[in-house]
């Protein structure tokens, strides 16, 4: 992992953000609009040689590292990470909030990199590299299905889990649980039609807390 990120560094320079090696898995920061650049350079440099894209994905960095409810007491509300129907977070700007990455593999080396670049503006927007991967075409269509994430010079940028008249992206973070709308099939129109939502979050929190003895203390009375 030393001497990959030493040839890193010697082949993007300035190129890379920023690096981080950590449990053996180590992962480089470029800019977005560096991209194409950086990945022509992983992929063609004979001492990286990294030909294969295993993986691509997208991430929401909205909520970040914040905790939504506490493990050491039961909860009366439940768990929510989500939001409700028609309630949405108030910082849908908030910079660096979406990232793509990349896990790379060197077949000829055998050796893992991953690359991310935060995206920015409404819609967040970065360079395919389905040019340069081909097997980025559908991890790059999922990433924008599900956060709406537009990826430039894609050959066929559609949805892929969702309906084609699908609206919103379901993985971030200040779309509803429930949903916006949801599908049925009408007999007496002999079609699938859209009607607005009717199921009702559940909350998935145990709310009570059970007697254990393997965590009770010598001497404690509980009664009957």
């Amino acid at each position: 992992m030393d001497t990959l990120l030493n040839d890193l560094r010697q082949r993007l320079g300035a190129k890379i953000v920023n690096d981080k090696l950590e449990t053996g898995q180590l992962t480089i920061e470029v800019n977005a609009a560096d991209i194409t650049e950086v990945c022509l350079v992983l992929r063609d440099d004979e001492a990286l040689a990294f030909n294969q894209l295993s993986d691509l994905c997208g991430i929401d960095y909205l909520s970040y590292g914040k905790a939504d409810w506490e493990t050491q007491e039961t909860t009366r509300t439940g768990f929510s990470r989500g939001v409700s129907q028609g309630v949405y977070i108030d910082t849908p700007d908030i910079e660096d909030r979406f990232a793509v990455v990349y896990h790379l593999l060197s077949l000829k080396h055998n050796r893992r990199l991953r690359v991310r670049s935060f995206v920015s503006g409404q819609p967040p927007k970065i360079a395919s590299v389905t040019p340069i991967w081909a097997g980025a075409n559908w991890f790059e269509r999922e990433a924008f299905d599900l956060f709406g994430i537009l990826f430039d010079g894609h050959p066929d940028l559609r949805r892929i889990l969702t309906d084609y008249g699908f609206r919103g992206h379901p993985f971030r973070k200040d779309f509803p649980l429930e949903g916006n709308v949801e599908v049925r099939y009408d007999s007496e129109e002999g079609r699938v039609v859209y009607q607005p939502v009717s199921i009702k979050n559940r909350v998935l929190v145990p709310k009570t807390i059970r007697r254990d003895n393997r965590y009770e203390r010598p001497g404690e009375n509980h009664g009957g």
